[in-house]
């Protein structure tokens, strides 16, 4: 009988998180579940090992920390059960540019940028090496709509989402799996956190929705899944005009409009 690989999740004690750890405890992984709230992961942990018979271990960490990181960052790479790894730890922006303080700034950026290029990093060595693996990274169509106002949060998105494009292109070859996971407005408390009455929005999934969408993308090997995306042509459509725009750019000489005139 084949042992399921262990499922690690960051922000796992509310929404997108926790609706993974219950996923995939149903499907009998063993998980092991991060976030800062220790009472809330013990609660959910103590509920999926009686629901599911699985082994739930809890870590309480703030991927802020440089410690906390540098010890998750450690156990990613010596412990081989661990074959799924679900960045999903993330912070809203609340107001735009010229409310941010550098504290918060800083912030945002450690944890949406800084922690899940860290984990990817300490954990893709050794699924390399054993030609196995998954990353998941949660990421946000706000990555590609500046439109949407949240500037700071948008580029961290947006860079989750090259880094996972880019990472495929690295890791698939050696068998690893990397899946960005694009989510529209979802109903988790990231909003009251940032200040955001969420029944002020036009359109909010459900988590459950959203996170079972995303399961079904992971079970098909999609590199980038958009549950709230009705037309999938559009995606290719806009991946086949970035292709275009890449195969003309000629390094050589600067474009005929930038050359000074005669």
């Amino acid at each position: 009988m084949t042992t399921l690989p262990t499922v690690f999740i960051t922000g796992a004690s509310s929404g997108i998180g926790a609706t993974y750890a219950e996923r995939f405890a149903r499907r009998g992984h063993n998980l092991v579940l991060v976030a800062r709230d220790k009472p809330r992961l013990d609660t959910l942990a103590a509920r999926l090992r009686e629901e599911n018979e699985v082994a739930v271990e809890v870590l309480q960490a703030d991927l802020t920390r440089p410690t906390d990181l540098s010890a998750l960052e450690t156990l990613l790479r010596e412990d081989a059960r661990i074959g799924v790894l679900i960045n999903n730890a993330g912070i809203a922006q609340s107001g735009g540019i010229l409310e941010q303080s550098a504290e918060a700034i800083e912030g945002l950026i450690a944890l949406n940028i800084t922690a899940p290029t860290r984990l990817a990093a300490a954990i893709a060595p050794r699924f390399a090496q054993s030609g196995t693996g998954a990353i998941v990274n949660i990421g946000s169509v706000v990555g590609f709509a500046p439109e949407f106002g949240m500037s700071i949060y948008g580029a961290s998105k947006a860079f989750v989402l090259f880094l996972s494009q880019g990472l495929n292109l690295e890791l698939s070859p050696k068998g690893v799996y990397v899946q960005a996971v694009l989510p529209a407005a979802t109903r988790t408390e990231i909003w009251q956190r940032a200040g955001v009455d969420i029944d002020t929005l036009p359109e909010v999934m459900d988590v459950g929705e959203l996170v079972d969408a995303a399961l079904i993308g992971f079970d098909r090997r999609e590199l980038v899944t958009i549950p709230p995306l009705h037309v999938a042509e559009r995606w290719d459509g806009l991946e086949g005009a970035r292709q275009g725009l890449l195969s003309d750019i000629r390094q050589a000489h600067a474009a005929e409009r930038y050359r000074p005139k005669a």
